[in-house]
């Protein structure tokens, strides 16, 4: 696939005041672009201005531009192709180990767990699962496959998406064991083999190697630190003509970000010029913890080009194991399709019990908000006293802190923290292509006072680690 062209005014946003600090100039500017490209904000396998464009766009020497380069090729973050120019890497000693994790089987006991952005289930479950053992005669006739979803549990899921304003049947939703199954899904109804799907970096790894086990070629666009960069998008979108994106735009897993109803709209046009199918991820679209006004879903802008994918994991209980798809019409036949080849259809007890909790969810879910919202702070609070070097913004909703570390130390980290008695995801976990080395990310999922405790542990660990002690990680599964 053809470089990315990272142009020279983008790039000279990023390095922003490369040349505070001590020491020659072209060794600053190579400090900044390696931890711009080791933290995934540049990717690897973008293309970098020519020496002369970033002289005239830095105003400095064309000596300093060249050595920088020449200083990054030297230890591995930068190489030269013929045709392409130069092109960011990642050097084979900090490689990510992409889809290298295991089960989450180890025993949890006495340690404080964040690596699983998920809660605990919402009260009233065990209440629903009586309801619903009750309605389960009623099905013990059929055979029990039901590939599209019952229809009981379509109608209330159809019903929930009418209320947003975008206008649904129950025709158009397919009920899946999970929103990762719907993404695997969705994924192999709408691609073949060697397609390009846009994701963004980061964003949620399971995710990622579903789509990349589909045979796609994965191309993601980097995060800005204020949330989509609109016109980096816009360009991918042209350059690459990906087949597909799939993207979560309410409170981003990892970052926390809430896309505007203006950028939705602006980058649903962008995908419909290019005719890419949008699936995107609303999972953890109830969970917002300030009361804000949500917008409106990003199918609104392109009703017959996206794929809505939900989830009751974040919302009510993950145990359930129940996810779905908005789909448009004319594709409702090709995506039934795909999923025979993977399953015939979600349990019904199941199906049965989250029909009766969205029934109940205007009760149920302003504690889920209110419990999470004190979860959030108490974290907040919590790394704010104990680790205040590191810097994160308070999301509005969603599970987590995206926590920007002084240091590219986040993979050491995680081996000693475990043994602290914390388990982590290094950020690098996140990011498609690599990087992001500077980051980790803490759900607030325990309670108050195991964050708080938990986050002791972390501080402990950072401690000893920036004094000198270094430990490899261990692969872990991500929620």
């Amino acid at each position: 696939m053809r470089a990315r062209y990272l142009p020279a005014s983008t790039l000279t946003g990023l390095l922003d005041e490369w040349a505070d600090g001590s020491g020659p100039a072209y060794r600053l500017l190579a400090e900044r672009l390696r931890l711009l490209i080791a933290d995934g904000r540049i990717m690897p396998g973008s293309r970098l201005p020519s020496e002369r464009e970033l002289t005239d766009a830095l105003g400095v020497s064309r000596t300093t531009v060249a050595s920088a380069y020449r200083e990054l090729r030297d230890n591995g973050y930068l190489t030269s192709r013929r045709g392409s120019g130069s092109v960011t890497a990642l050097p084979s000693k900090v490689e990510p180990e992409l889809g290298r994790h295991h089960a989450p089987g180890i025993d949890t006991e006495g340690l404080y767990d964040f690596t699983c952005a998920a809660p605990s289930a919402v009260p009233g479950i065990s209440t629903a699962v009586a309801s619903a053992a009750g309605d389960l005669p009623l099905h013990l006739a059929t055979p029990g496959y039901h590939p599209q979803g019952l229809p009981v549990l379509r109608s209330e899921i159809a019903a929930a998406y009418c209320e947003r304003g975008l206008p649904t049947s129950a025709d158009q939703i397919i009920v899946t064991a999970g929103a990762l199954a719907a993404t695997s899904i969705a994924v192999r109804a709408i691609t073949q083999i060697g397609d390009r799907v846009l994701t963004e970096s980061p964003t949620h790894p399971n995710s990622v190697d579903a789509i990349r086990r589909s045979g796609c070629r994965v191309v993601a666009v980097p995060m800005s630190p204020g949330g989509w960069d609109l016109p980096l998008l816009e360009a991918t979108i042209r350059q690459t003509a990906p087949r597909a994106a799939w993207l979560v735009v309410d409170f981003q897993n990892p970052t926390g970000f809430l896309m505007p109803a203006a950028d939705r709209q602006r980058l649903a046009r962008a995908f419909a010029r290019s005719r890419t199918t949008a699936i995107v991820d609303e999972t953890l679209f109830e969970l917002s913890l300030d009361g804000q006004e949500m917008p409106p879903p990003f199918a609104s802008y392109d009703p017959d080009g996206v794929i809505t994918v939900g989830s009751v994991s974040k919302s009510f209980w993950g145990g359930l194991r129940i996810g779905w798809m908005r789909v448009p019409e004319p594709l409702v036949a090709r995506v039934l399709d795909a999923r025979a080849s993977m399953d015939l259809g979600a349990p019904v007890l199941e199906q049965l019990v989250v029909a009766d909790l969205l029934r109940q969810r205007s009760t149920i879910l302003p504690e889920r908000r209110a419990s999470l919202a004190r979860r959030r702070d108490a974290l907040a609070g919590a790394v704010s006293a104990e680790l205040p070097s590191w810097r994160f913004r308070l999301p509005g909703g969603g599970l987590s802190l995206w926590c920007e570390l002084p240091e590219p130390v986040g993979s050491s980290l995680v081996g000693v923290a475990q043994r602290n008695g914390a388990l982590l995801v290094a950020g690098s976990r996140f990011s498609p292509d690599g990087g992001l080395e500077s980051f980790i990310r803490l759900p607030y999922t325990l309670d108050e006072e195991g964050l708080r405790e938990g986050v002791g542990r972390l501080a402990a660990s950072y401690a000893s680690l920036t004094s000198g002690s270094i430990a490899r990680r261990p692969g872990v599964m991500i929620a």
